[in-house]
């Protein structure tokens, strides 16, 4: 049973900061859960907006973990106190001296950086796997390295300043020419504290000695307490200190990283060794050649690797036994000098011990691949766990000739502990290796607790650090001392009393006096449904989910799956109708369905299909034949609305809109539709064109029938038509034409009887206008040709998407007469699932001089007609969009599809048009 909120707390809460807090079981349940194999119930979310609210916060002395991405792995983000948000608000990026270096804030993604600085032709220093979701937040608070950063680049060494909230309320920028008298003055015990620190650790050789070795590795167990040697100021080793420190020493509110070059050009190949111990016995010989990755992956991972999509055949190809990989990439910034790379990386394959060819390559499809199956091996290798077991992922480093060793000495404890299907993989390079269990802890904490004893000690006894990236959290906190010796254990204690002297910050994580607190709150996965049971509740899916902002994201509404069917399990069944009551507008409602979480998940979950089967279950017999009505006479009802349309837009003042209004009152949000004024009118009736040759069938969208063009243009049906006309194509559009529909509608709702009478009516007509699929059928809707795809799929017919068809087939021949300067470009959730972007972008380039994506670019959420039913989801995921279009100043504004165009003129108040309009007239 969940328990209540403390009130006292929650008074304490809203007398600092009014209005912040969030309370409903939906809301701290979402948040229990994250990447790691913990779980906490928070007794509130609470989203400040700035720095001065979280600091009101610290003032009110007030126990808080900060939390951004929810990607850490160590149980440092989850908390049964108040949690605090730090995603929503907290996303500003600003590049400095161009490019060189970056001010950023918590919850800006570390992906989402890079973009801003590609320009410049630099990026972050740390990449870690998980770079398309976690944030600067975790990156700061876990010292974040990654694949190619080692320890030469990673957050602490690139790092020069912060501004810290600290747990008294004070704010200190590091990096301001008077941050240590502003330390002294506001700070005194902490500033003399840290100073006596210092000279403490300087004046004890084996602290310097042990402190040396230990951070000449990849290493994030306990406090950075190599900033006492590497720094003298106050200021600057508070700064270090907060690094990996996992919010347990301040809030990061804003932080300046310097940044190194994104080397344009590179090469990789997949080395694939007959044992471990032959890709073990390789590494000195690859070391020297200088790569700047060498990646581990052992012959479990091979296996799970296999299965990616984006395997390529050399990996498909091999029969896995005892094999191992390593893989290696080299990157330069000219061709020359990645060319002499490359001669001497050929030299030294041909004296090692291989099992499969060695392609080195620098083709960016095959090498993002495989770089695609490294990031994701871990989520992979989870989500294919036996059901009910919970995933965990440990990390671990040695000095790189103990590697070997260290590898031998788990693959025993694996088998020891009969951990089954267990992984080994990791960066080779720097000695630092992951490795992952799935484990019973409904039934078998034991286990695990005499395997973590064990592996503790063949990690120290070579030398190591029980973890090098993830950071200590609570699974390695009982062992710190143990790593560290009495000594330095103490001065991290002083560290922590000096920050913290109310022990508020981030409880329980990094130091703790509990043995056993690694064993506590662990998270039990119970077998739920299909399109759950795979989550590992990584986070990859969040930042491309256009309902983050607004209700719940895909990792969200998985969970509460799990939480509800706890509850149910439980016999709580009050908590049950709650969560299930609030899941509905949280999680059913305001999915938008765009299936953009499945592009991002290492396991290919689209929660978009859970959202459908839902919507299926809770509709009754008479809606589902309804809609199976409504698919039998589809031109009509597209009529109907066209003229409703019409009717409102030619009605006075805003009486359709009251009207609307009040129909939502009394049938619901979803069941009518919002009008508001900048709704366009209704649009034409499709007709069919026959001919009795054609080199495609065109089947315009019936978005076309529903919304007239934007204003100004003559629409995507007349510019494609004469498009094609102009490079003398034939189109044929099939009869029946006004009755036919891609299906997105009834799918996209749930109702299963509606969508299957419109696909075997597609199925029919297609078949027959394609003449048994002999041409291909084309579609001017993004949304429309992944629709049409699988209804077509049964008549075995090819469909194509127009812009994909015009840059193709059509503007080769066609000659551009005019071009826009500049052109602000949505590219649409759909056409991205479909590959379409390229596509796009080469049409997009013959229309304009220069043309902008916004940084900020995700899917639009109008999803249909979710954008009126539930324009507030709409509002949510456009409005960081529509802040960079309106910093761009484009001459004109594209999408590729109808509803997507409306939703973003809605949000920026600018007019989007299809392309293939702004390429009709540019080449008239």
């Amino acid at each position: 049973m969940i328990e209540t909120p403390d009130r006292a707390v929650l008074s304490a809460v809203e007398t600092a900061v009014p209005g912040i807090a969030r309370t409903r079981v939906s809301d701290r349940l979402g948040m229990a859960h994250d990447a790691s194999h913990y779980l906490l119930t928070p007794q509130a979310v609470l989203v400040p907006r700035d720095t001065g609210q979280v600091a009101a916060l610290l003032r009110a002395g007030l126990p808080l973990t900060f939390r951004s991405g929810g990607t850490s792995l160590s149980g440092q983000a989850v908390s049964g106190n108040l949690l605090v948000d730090t995603r929503r608000h907290f996303r500003s990026v600003e590049v400095l001296d161009d490019g060189a270096r970056v001010r950023v804030q918590p919850g800006a993604v570390l992906r989402q950086v890079n973009a801003r600085l590609a320009p410049y032709g630099r990026k972050l220093g740390p990449d870690p796997a998980s770079e398309s979701a976690c944030t600067i937040g975790g990156v700061v608070a876990n010292n974040s390295s990654g694949m190619t950063c080692g320890t030469h680049a990673n957050t602490y060494r690139t790092l020069e300043s912060l501004t810290l909230v600290l747990a008294g309320g004070t704010v200190l920028d590091t990096g301001a020419p008077d941050a240590d008298a502003r330390l002294r003055a506001l700070e005194p015990d902490l500033a003399a504290g840290l100073e006596r620190l210092r000279d403490r650790v300087r004046a004890d050789p084996d602290s310097v000695r042990r402190i040396t070795a230990q951070f000449s590795l990849k290493n994030t167990m306990g406090y950075g307490l190599n900033s006492l040697l590497d720094h003298d100021s106050p200021a600057q080793i508070l700064a270090h200190l907060a690094v990996g420190s996992e919010g347990t020493l301040g809030f990061v509110a804003e932080a300046v990283l310097r940044t190194v070059p994104a080397h344009p050009l590179a090469a990789t190949v997949l080395l694939v060794f007959p044992t471990l111990r032959a890709a073990m016995d390789a590494m000195p010989r690859l070391v020297e050649a200088e790569p700047a990755a060498v990646e581990l992956l052992d012959a479990e991972s091979l296996r799970v690797a296999q299965a990616d999509p984006k395997a390529g055949d050399v990996l498909r190809a091999l029969t896995v036994e005892e094999h191992a990989a390593l893989l290696v990439e080299w990157q330069e910034a000219d061709t020359e000098a990645l060319a002499e790379r490359e001669r001497a990386a050929e030299r030294v394959f041909a004296d090692l011990r291989l099992a499969a060819p060695a392609r080195l390559s620098r083709d960016s499809a095959a090498r993002a691949a495989l770089w695609h199956i490294r990031k994701g091996l871990y989520a992979a290798v989870a989500g294919a766990r036996p059901s009910g077991t919970t995933a965990l992922l440990e990390d671990v480093a040695v000095p790189v000739p103990e590697l070997a060793g260290l590898c031998g000495d788990l693959t025993a404890l694996f088998a020891r502990y009969r951990y089954e299907d267990s992984v080994i993989f990791g960066h080779a390079k720097d000695g630092n290796l992951h490795f992952m269990l799935n484990e019973h802890f409904a039934t078998d904490v034991r286990r695990y607790a005499d395997f973590t004893e064990d592996m503790v000690a063949a990690v120290l006894d070579r030398g190591g650090t029980l973890k090098a990236e993830h950071g200590t959290g609570r699974v390695m906190a009982p062992f710190v001392r143990r790593q560290y010796g009495d000594e330095l254990y103490e001065v991290m204690r002083e560290v922590k009393r000096l920050c913290d002297p109310g022990g508020t910050l981030n409880p329980g994580v990094v130091l703790t006096d509990d043995p056993r607190a690694h064993l506590r709150d662990l998270k039990v996965s119970p077998a739920v449904e299909p399109e759950v049971d795979r989550c590992v509740e990584c986070g990859y899916c969040e930042p491309v989910c256009p309902s983050r902002d607004l209700t719940t994201t895909p990792r969200q509404r998985i969970v509460l799956r799990r939480e509800l069917a706890a509850a149910q399990a439980a016999g709580d069944h009050a908590l049950a109708r709650r969560l299930e009551e609030e899941y509905g507008y949280d999680a059913v409602d305001t999915c938008a369905v765009d299936g953009m979480c499945a592009t991002a998940c290492p396991v290919q979950i689209n929660t978009g299909e859970l959202t459908k089967r839902l919507r299926a279950e809770r509709h009754g017999r008479l809606a589902q034949q309804g809609w199976k009505t409504a698919a039998r006479h589809w031109d009509g009802v597209t009529r109907a609305m066209n003229l409703a349309l019409d009717t409102a837009a030619a009605a006075p003042g805003r009486v359709p809109e009251a009207a609307s209004r009040a129909a939502r009152a009394v049938a619901g949000a979803e069941a009518v539709p919002q009008w508001t004024p900048d709704l366009p009118r209704g649009g034409r009736r499709r007709r069919p064109v026959r001919a009795a040759e054609a080199d495609a069938v065109y089947v315009p969208s019936c978005l076309n029938t529903l919304f007239a063009p934007a204003e100004g243009g003559p629409g995507v049906m007349a510019a494609f038509g004469r498009l094609a006309e102009r490079a003398g194509v034939r189109l044929r559009v099939p009869e029946g034409v006004a009755g036919l529909c891609c299906g997105t509608p009834w799918s996209s709702k749930g109702y299963t009887d509606g969508y299957a009478a419109m696909r075997r009516r597609v199925a029919a007509a297609l078949a027959e206008a394609t003449d048994k699929g002999r041409i291909p059928v084309v579609s001017d809707a993004a949304s429309c040709t992944e629709g049409f795809d699988r209804l077509a799929q049964a008549a075995e017919v090819e469909v194509v998407d127009a812009v994909a068809f015009t840059a193709e087939r059509l503007l080769p021949r066609l000659t551009v007469r005019r071009r826009l300067p500049s052109l602000a470009l949505h590219p649409t959730c759909s056409a991205t699932r479909l590959g379409l972007d390229p596509a796009i972008a080469v049409v997009a380039e013959a229309v304009a001089e220069r043309v902008v994506v916004p940084d900020d670019w995700q899917c639009c959420a109008f999803a249909g007609d979710r954008g009126l039913l539930h324009p507030e989801l709409t509002a949510s995921a456009t409005r960081a969009e529509a802040a960079s279009v309106a910093a761009a100043g484009c001459a004109a504004h594209a999408s590729v599809n109808r509803t997507c165009e409306i939703g973003l003129a809605r949000a920026t108040g600018r007019p989007y048009r299809h392309l293939l309009e702004l390429l009709e007239e540019a080449t008239a």
